[in-house]
């Protein structure tokens, strides 16, 4: 089975990645599949025994999933790593969809896994691949938009400071154009928007699918309560808890200690504005304000 963890980026979708990996049936692209594009087979196939066999606080874990942007880019295609605005079913052509089915289906014969799971951030790309793979499972892990805004202002590949034309997530919608004009044009009222952008953009893609295929799960949620809520997506992926993740999951940490660092970040008149900006997509995925 195939599944896919989809987010926005600095919503907690890493740890997650990094938990349900430690599965001994799931495959996964590591980071030295994706740095160095003549990985022998022998080294793919042992990859996730490693990671999952060395002490998550160990100095040397450097050997980790990841979303394989090069390793995408080079053997699919750039459309799926950095589009200007959410895939969908309409830009699957036979050429990608070979392509895209290769990267993925070799690795799981090659690692020999049940089960592969791959991670993809920014724009939700769901309805493009269960366009390409009909049976696979998303996880969508959604956080609370102002902590996701506050995170984007601080991460060094951020490009909201080149304005919409320049930044991740093409033009802005008019309504959204007008409420950044009418606010100051602040770069914390532009993440926020971008936050609201791939909500947007996720529920459209959600809907396009099979309920069945799809799970969304809160960070918060999952922070509060990580045994209950990576029971249910074990459960939704078809994964049974075993022995073995058992003793992984038992040496994880899930901390909440940043959970609204963004009102520590930022000033009040800056969660104020996140606020009213954010607030009927908060409301909507649970969220007080």
């Amino acid at each position: 089975m195939l599944g896919f963890i989809v987010g926005s980026g600095r919503c907690g979708s890493t740890l997650l990645y990094e938990v349900l990996t430690q599965h001994p049936e799931v495959g996964f692209v590591t980071n030295l599949d994706d740095r160095f594009p003549r990985t022998p087979d022998s080294a793919k196939r042992v990859s996730g025994h490693i990671y999952r066999r060395t002490p998550a606080g160990f100095p040397g874990k450097r050997l980790r999933p990841c979303e394989a942007h090069r390793a995408l880019r080079r053997e699919v295609s750039p459309l799926i790593v950095d589009s200007f605005q959410d895939l969908s079913a309409a830009d699957v052509t036979p050429w990608l969809t070979r392509r895209l089915r290769t990267f993925f289906e070799t690795r799981a014969a090659t690692q020999r896994a049940g089960h592969y799971l791959h991670k993809f951030t920014g724009w939700p790309r769901t309805a493009f691949l269960h366009e390409v793979f009909p049976e696979a499972r998303f996880v969508h892990i959604v956080r609370d938009g102002r902590a996701v805004a506050n995170s984007w202002l601080q991460m060094p590949w951020w490009r909201g400071h080149l304005g919409a034309p320049g930044w991740h997530f093409g033009p802005l919608p008019e309504p959204y154009a007008e409420e950044w004009d009418e606010a100051g044009r602040s770069q914390v009222h532009l993440a926020g928007i971008g936050w609201k952008r791939l909500m947007d953009a996720t529920e459209v893609a959600r809907a396009a699918l099979p309920p069945e295929l799809w799970l969304q799960v809160r960070y918060e949620d999952l922070l509060a309560d990580p045994r209950k809520q990576t029971d249910t997506i074990l459960e939704f992926l078809g994964l049974a808890w075993t022995t073995g993740f058992e003793r992984s999951f038992a040496r994880r940490t899930f901390s909440s200690a940043r959970s609204e660092a963004f009102r520590r970040d930022l000033t009040p008149g800056q969660v104020a504005l996140l606020d009213r900006s954010l607030a009927r997509h908060l409301a909507d995925l649970g969220y007080r304000v």
